[in-house]
């Protein structure tokens, strides 16, 4: 097994950001640079979480080698005293302290490690500082050449990268005026400049997470609470949504002035084809429509060269911040359609979950069935009863004790992150756990607890990084809707997020030397970093009392006094003392029941028009069946009747029918031509194509 863990970690990981990737964002339309920067800022970062706990169960197993190789050496050392017992008999007993040393399942050998984590992180802070804010650019860039697009990121990234140059050359500056110091005293001050500005955001985004994401959990278990703050995001939503159909109109009439103005030979005109390509599909049909007449473009009567220069400088210009709109509305446009129908589709469950609560039945009954088949699972396993038992009995008292098996994990890391510097006694909760583990050599027990430690910190701090919403400048929405900016911005925030994060949680199970001032096997992780006692009191200041105003956000997030102050500037939050949050749930309430009113009649018009197919198909499909057998029969019998002539009779018969074959498209009736009484011509018997033959006949030779 030496190195297999390893290796499946990193495949897994791999397919756990592909399908988030997948989730958030849109593989079919989205640009393939901003799908691979996106997908390897979130893999390298889930890797750095994942594979730690295997980086701290072969650090303690180095641990123990470490000190057993001690302990061996220990009766060497030096020449016993007479007056002490001797060396053999004082050894026994403290060898028989030590317990034998255990290799890990998911051993790593040595120098793999090292080398993992510098390729891992240095990648990582590449496309943090480097390279993702120039994809930010580009991709938010309206040019229409790849050139264009280049120079557009690197003016809005000029004044960024500038900045870095100007604090590397300042560094280096220091570094050759201070000959004690060397590049790898300068390569430490990066790393702890970079760990410093993420642990200051995310102690912000942990005290946020740790009470609200229990608190979440305990008001979805609340079906009343949980449906009223559905109303209020369907009003809020349906705002939003209005807006951005308001915008996305307005944008299209600019486009179709554009496109009306701008002639079929105008040099500009395969620009503002790129453009309408961006549009909806029915604005594209609409503006189609319009362009039937085309009209040559003539400059010659334009006064001056210069004049046409300028206006074709200015039309470029215009192009290109169009179809910066035009891509913004239609991202947005499509976002809040889709998530209308999802919130939807929320507040109908949410009210068929409170109707069936009161049922004697036991059956849980949907408002609009699944027009789709039963799927196997919703059949056998998944029942109407199971349903009814799981929606209205079992899973609000899940939510429940998920919401207090959250809490006392939050509880926990606040006071680890107050106590984590104290080594004597040890306090932080996380470092006694793993340290009672260790005296047993408890290697699964040390990765699991590692891995749930730190999966819940990342879960408080990545699930804040996809609630944030920086006015539709910064929003990640799931269902394919989050656009190339934002997907982005979010591998930046994450390659910066982690490192710090990792670092925090080895220093609360005082696996960091440089907080602990232990001298210990250090982990890969953290040798990698480098020595942080180059800036002491970052070390033994910063890192150590910045983490403890997370009690202080704590406290701010349970009283809400954040969603209060936003409440008190006019953005509309969800507070349940305010009167504009009432008015807003009633409106969001009347908006779910038209909704459900107008879903209604579709599916009555629906069914009716199934049971009309249902009712008279079958008699249509009869008649038409009846038809074409009696078509056939007439064809038949005509056909007969035309070889019996053929066989039977004179010449001058045979030769008389030849001529009425000739002469019949000239006298030709579709109605005489059926045997079926009731088709048959007013006035006229039955078997009208025999007689109108025979009557033709006789008056084509009545001159012979």
């Amino acid at each position: 097994m030496s190195g297999a863990a390893l290796g499946i970690e990193i495949v897994v990981v791999f397919f756990l950001a592909l399908f988030l990737l997948h989730r958030y964002g849109d593989f079919r339309k989205q640009q393939r640079m901003v799908l691979f920067g996106t997908l390897l800022a979130w893999y390298l970062c889930f890797l750095i979480v994942f594979i730690l706990p295997l980086d701290v169960s072969t650090t303690i197993y180095k641990q123990c080698r470490i000190d057993h190789e001690d302990h061996a050496s220990a009766p060497t050392a030096g020449p016993v005293p007479s007056n002490h017992t001797p060396a053999n008999a004082s050894a026994t007993p403290t060898k028989s302290l030590l317990k034998p040393c255990y290799k890990p399942w998911s051993y790593i050998p040595d120098g793999i490690m090292p080398v993992f984590w510098r390729v891992v992180y240095w990648t990582s802070q590449c496309l943090t500082w480097l390279l993702l804010p120039f994809m930010q650019s580009y991709a938010r860039s309206g040019g229409f050449s790849i050139t264009g697009k280049i120079k557009t990121a690197l003016i809005e990234n000029a004044i960024y990268y500038g900045t870095y140059l100007l604090i590397f050359g300042s560094l280096l500056i220091y570094v050759a005026v201070h000959p004690e110091w060397h590049l790898y005293e300068l390569q430490t001050i990066g790393i702890t400049a970079a760990n410093t500005w993420g642990l200051f955001l995310l102690v912000l985004l942990l005290g946020y997470g740790l009470v609200e994401i229990p608190r979440s959990y305990w008001d979805a278990s609340r079906h009343g609470h949980l449906l009223v703050k559905t109303y209020f995001k369907a009003s809020k939503l349906m705002t939003e949504k209005a807006d951005a159909e308001e915008n996305l109109e307005d944008v299209m009439e600019e486009v179709r002035k554009v496109s009306e103005s701008i002639k079929y030979n105008h040099p500009l005109r395969k620009y503002v084809d790129t453009i309408l390509r961006k549009c909806p599909v029915d604005y594209q049909e609409k503006m189609g429509r319009n362009m039937d007449d085309y009209e040559d473009f003539d400059d010659k009567n334009t006064p001056e060269r210069g004049c046409s220069c300028m206006m074709s400088k200015f039309s470029r210009f215009t192009c290109v911040c169009l179809c910066v709109q035009v891509i913004y509305a239609v991202q947005r446009h499509n976002r809040t359609r889709v998530q209308w129908q999802i919130l939807l589709q929320q507040a109908i469950h949410l009210e068929d979950v409170a109707k069936n609560e009161t049922s004697t039945t036991h059956q849980f009954v949907h408002s609009f069935p699944s027009s789709e088949p039963a799927s196997w699972f919703s059949r056998y396993v998944y029942t109407p009863t199971v349903e009814w038992f799981w929606e209205c009995l079992l899973k609000c008292w899940f939510f429940r004790l998920l919401s207090v098996v959250l809490t006392l994990f939050s509880v926990a890391v606040v006071w680890s992150e107050c106590t984590f510097f104290s080594t004597r006694p040890v306090l932080s909760l996380f470092a006694v756990f793993i340290q009672l583990a260790e005296r047993d050599y408890n290697y699964l027990y040390i990765e699991v607890a590692c891995f749930v430690t730190i999966f819940f910190l990342c879960t408080c701090v990545y699930s804040t990084v996809f609630r944030i919403r920086v006015f539709n400048y910064y929003y990640l929405a799931s269902h394919h809707q989050t656009d190339a900016y934002s997907l982005q911005f979010s591998g930046m925030l994450f390659c910066r997020l982690t490192p710090p994060l990792c670092l925090n949680f080895l220093g609360l199970i005082h696996m960091d030397s440089a907080i602990s001032h232990q001298q210990k096997e250090q982990t890969a992780y953290t040798s990698i970093m480098g020595s942080m006692r180059v800036l002491s009191f970052i070390a033994n200041g910063f890192y150590i009392y910045y983490p403890m105003l997370i009690v202080i956000l704590c406290i701010a997030t349970y009283f809400s006094l954040g969603t209060r102050c936003l409440n008190l500037l006019g953005f509309q939050q969800f507070v349940g003392d305010s009167e504009m949050t009432s008015d807003l749930i009633d409106e969001g309430k009347e908006l779910i029941r038209r909704e459900k009113r107008k879903r209604q009649r579709t599916e009555d018009g629906e069914n009716r028009r199934r049971e009309w197919k249902e009712r008279y198909g079958n008699q249509r499909e009869e008649h038409s069946a009846r038809n074409r057998t009696s078509h056939e029969l007439k064809e038949t019998s005509y056909s007969d009747r035309q070889a019996k002539h053929s066989r039977s009779g004179p010449r001058s018969e045979r030769d008389a029918i030849e001529l009425l074959q000739d002469a019949e498209p000239l006298d030709f009736n579709a109605e005489t031509l059926s045997d079926d009484p009731l088709e048959a011509e007013p006035g006229r018997p039955a078997g009208g194509r025999y007689l109108s033959m025979s009557s033709s006949r006789s008056r084509i030779f009545d001159d012979v």
